[in-house]
């Protein structure tokens, strides 16, 4: 058999192919040769083929039928072929072949060899490769090799340590005793797996971290040799010593000195020679300052070690490299919160960064400058911000709308400033805002009384001709609706108020209607705001009924239900408009994070801030009972009776009941007439049974057996039974939630829809997380009222977060025993 070709002529081969069919082609028949010379028991050329194999490895190509050759190779005699088969054994061979447990044996002779290159092979392969297995059965002859005087092996079997003490923690402690006398080696080399080492031991273990804190006054005196020697030609990277044993030094000192007042004080002198010394013309010197930085964080350092560190990364942002200027925000972002003083010196180098073409330094200088908010820089701070709202790309709107409406409602110096500031962000990005964003500003400008006058003006200046950002146009028609009356008499103090006759504020809603820019719910809210406009104006009373009137055979269901309801008033209840159209009250303040009135909406509970209830009469525009009826399908379900007090404004679930009385779920009298912002729900009569002074349930039913009503994917769902003391229609079901697997539940969210002969109530839950393991369980109560004494299904939704993805499953329930019902 002729001798195969070289590695040298293979790859000048492959590289004269014009295409890759032409290549594989190339490698196809090379790769049948070498299979050849492995079937035939090649001696000779078997290092030849299994390097030209392992290049091959290198382009993509499937190289595993050599993975035997290389343990042929490890177990010759001769160096060249162990060094090629060692390295094919890194390359083809992994711990989740069982041929690499084949190894184990020659690796262990060749740690014991004379030579210390053969050593070498081997200790490098084991660090690289080692399972867990081997490492067990190989420790010991690492840990003989670290005690060894040679440096070159003392540095390999380092490395190796660290590979076997993350593959076998239990370990750690057998290579205690041999790290005593590391750090008084002089070869760097030895010196930089060392802190390697040290470092690994002491992140995986505090009792190793609190063993090694007596090594800072050795790191310190380390570190301070490389700073104050001179030049050294082997060590020297752009003028400075050795700056990736710096780099590792300084890591190894974060980690010593963190919760640890004496480590800390005893490495403050040094960090602050590093921090003055060290030469920042060169990339070299920056990341030994940038790693001094984060150590000096870290610890517990003197305020003006702190100081100095922030100070440096204040130049950093000066850097023309991108890579420097992006690690120095993120690092700002990260001490703003201990340290805001001292970052707020750099405040105009952060702001200039948002006219940065990066677009990742510009969202990090975003989000520092938002940080860097408060009531002193306010405005400053809020006109860059708002420069940059209207000059950024879209994907920034969002994030810097947000931001600023959070700011300005936590330091805005008056309402005025506040509402033209929100104002201003609705006009520039109001396509962006959060959902949230119009109900915030309808209740700040019903909360500003004095600025009515002042605002509606203002909003009625803005979207004149221009109704392309909706949020601005449904804040502009509520406002208008409310407060067209001032508009119209020009009561406007702030500024010049303007002459608007009332046919004109009527054109401007008309037009809002008819847009084709006009969202469903924009239209809800303009022409909720044309007929409030019926009490306000008084010469355009007949022009309103006939827009009214109009609408009452829209396609839009909405617009058409709101227009019957509205007609209705304007001719059945006319002597009730003026009460229900009056204007909405001052609405209690409500924080953007402060507390939240628990709203129970078809059984998920979910925060409810007074002001989001933006449209004052007429039913909302969307309702979330309405989502869950429509998903659970069919139109034989009621929804469920939310659990609040008649007194309070309507949840989602009230907004099912008619404006003015004529559906009426639960046969009650309709509740006695009240403004429109303020629309009642009349609560069913099983809601009120049992308030004297008798049990409201007993144990009349107690014979009535538990059901499973879902069993599915670890998450089990129990019903439990009783029946009505006071009320025999009334079945009280207690559901309680359990959890089989490994993880716990969060976010759980049970919800129900029964036939429209039933009523339902869902109370809230004792917890929105079902603990893993069956450990605990979520209990939540339902009150079903079955008049007719009908057999009882029910439809369930659930949803919950589970192992970091978002679950959500329907199911029916047909399996209720009789006694629950009949």
């Amino acid at each position: 058999m002729p001798a195969p070709i070289r590695l040298r002529e293979l790859i000048r081969t492959i590289r004269t192919a014009r295409t890759q069919a032409e290549e594989r082609e190339m490698i196809q028949k090379e790769c049948a040769a070498i299979r050849s010379s492995f079937r035939e028991e090649d001696n000779t050329y078997r290092c030849r083929n299994v390097a030209k194999l392992l290049y091959m490895h290198m382009l993509g190509y499937p190289a595993h039928f050599g993975q035997l050759e290389c343990l042929k190779l490890i177990a010759s005699q001769k160096f060249t072929d162990k060094r090629i088969g060692y390295l094919g054994a890194m390359l083809l061979l992994d711990e989740r072949q069982d041929v690499h447990l084949l190894m184990t044996n020659c690796i262990k002779n060749d740690l014991n060899h004379s030579t210390q290159f053969v050593q070498g092979l081997a200790l490098c392969t084991l660090g690289c490769m080692g399972s867990s297995e081997m490492c067990r059965d190989l420790a010991g002859e690492v840990e003989k090799l670290l005690k060894t005087s040679n440096s070159y092996l003392r540095k390999k079997a380092a490395l190796c340590a660290v590979h076997v003490i993350r593959k076998v923690p239990e370990l750690m402690e057998m290579f205690l005793p041999a790290t005593k006398n590391l750090l008084n080696e002089k070869n760097h080399g030895v010196l930089h797996t060392s802190v390697v080492l040290l470092t690994e031991m002491c992140e995986r273990s505090p009792d190793m971290l609190a063993h090694f804190r007596k090594l800072v006054p050795q790191l310190v005196r380390i570190l301070k040799n490389l700073i104050m020697s001179g030049y050294s030609p082997e060590h020297d990277v752009s003028g400075i010593s050795d700056p990736f044993l710096q780099v590792r030094i300084l890591r190894l000192l974060r980690i010593l000195g963190r919760n640890d007042d004496d480590s800390s004080e005893a490495m403050n002198d040094i960090l602050a020679q590093v921090a003055t010394n060290t030469e920042t013309s060169k990339n070299v010197g920056n990341a030994i300052l940038y790693e001094t930085v984060l150590t000096i964080m870290d610890i517990k350092s003197e305020s003006g070690l702190r100081v100095l560190a922030i100070n440096i990364l204040g130049r950093f942002l000066l850097n023309n490299d991108k890579n420097i200027r992006y690690v120095a925000l993120t690092s700002l972002l990260k001490t703003v919160q201990t340290d805001h003083n001292a970052v707020q010196r750099h405040r105009s180098t952060i702001v200039d960064c948002l006219k940065d073409l990066d677009v990742s330094i510009k969202r990090r200088a975003m989000e520092l400058s938002f940080a860097l908010v408060n009531g002193n820089n306010i405005r400053g701070m809020m006109k860059e911000l708002l420069y940059f709202l209207d000059s950024c790309e879209p994907e920034f709107k969002a994030d810097c709308a947000s931001g600023i409406f959070l700011a300005a409602e936590k330091y805005a110096p008056s309402k005025r400033w506040h509402i033209d500031t929100i104002m201003r962000v609705l006009t520039t990005a109001g396509s962006y805002v959060r959902d949230d964003a119009v109900p915030n500003l309808i209740q700040l400008i019903t909360n500003s009384v004095e600025m009515h006058a002042y605002t509606v003006q203002r909003l009625y200046k803005a979207i004149l001709g221009d109704y392309s950002q909706q949020p601005l146009v449904q804040v502009a028609a509520w406002c208008i609706g409310e407060y067209g009356d001032l508009l119209v008499s020009g009561q406007c103090e702030e500024e010049e108020p303007i002459q608007v006759t009332e046919d004109e504020v009527l054109d401007i809603l008309e037009s809002v209607l008819i847009s084709n820019m006009s969202t469903s719910v924009t239209r809800g809210y303009a022409l909720t705001a044309i007929m409030k406009l019926s009490t306000r104006f008084t010469c355009t009373v007949n022009r309103i009924k006939k827009v009214v009137s109009i609408y009452g055979s829209s396609i839009d269901v909405e617009l058409q239900q709101r227009a019957v309801e509205y007609n209705a008033l304007f001719k059945k209840y006319d002597h009730m408009r003026s009460a229900l159209l009056e204007r909405m009250p001052v609405m209690e303040k409500v924080t953007t994070n402060g507390p939240t009135e628990i709203v129970q909406t078809n059984g998920e509970t979910e925060p409810a801030p007074l002001e989001t209830k933006p449209p004052p009469s007429g039913p909302q525009p969307t309702s979330q009972a309405n989502d869950l009826l429509d998903l659970l399908g069919g139109n034989d379900i009621t929804p469920v009776i939310p659990t609040v007090p008649t007194s309070k404004p309507s949840s989602a679930g009230g907004e099912l009941l008619d404006l003015l009385g004529d559906i009426n779920l639960t046969g009650a009298p309709a509740a006695a007439p009240a403004p429109a912002s303020v629309p009642q729900i009349s609560q069913p009569p099983f809601l009120l049974d049992g308030l004297s002074s008798q049990p409201l349930f007993n144990d009349i039913a107690a014979g009535i057996p538990s059901i499973t009503a879902y069993s599915k994917n670890g998450l089990k769902i129990e019903f439990t039974f009783e029946r009505s003391n006071t009320n025999p229609s009334v079945t009280v079901i207690t559901i309680q939630a359990s959890n089989s697997t490994e993880l716990d539940m969060t976010d759980f969210v049970f919800q129900a829809a029964v036939p429209k002969t039933f009523q339902l109530q869902l109370l809230s839950p004792s917890s929105s997380i079902v603990p893993a393991f069956n450990t605990g369980t979520i209990t939540q109560v339902i009150k079903v009222l079955n008049p007719q004494k009908q057999q009882l299904r029910m439809r369930i939704k659930l949803t919950y977060n589970h192992k970091g993805s978002a679950m959500q499953d329907l199911a029916e329930v047909n399996n209720f025993p009789p006694q629950s019902w009949q």
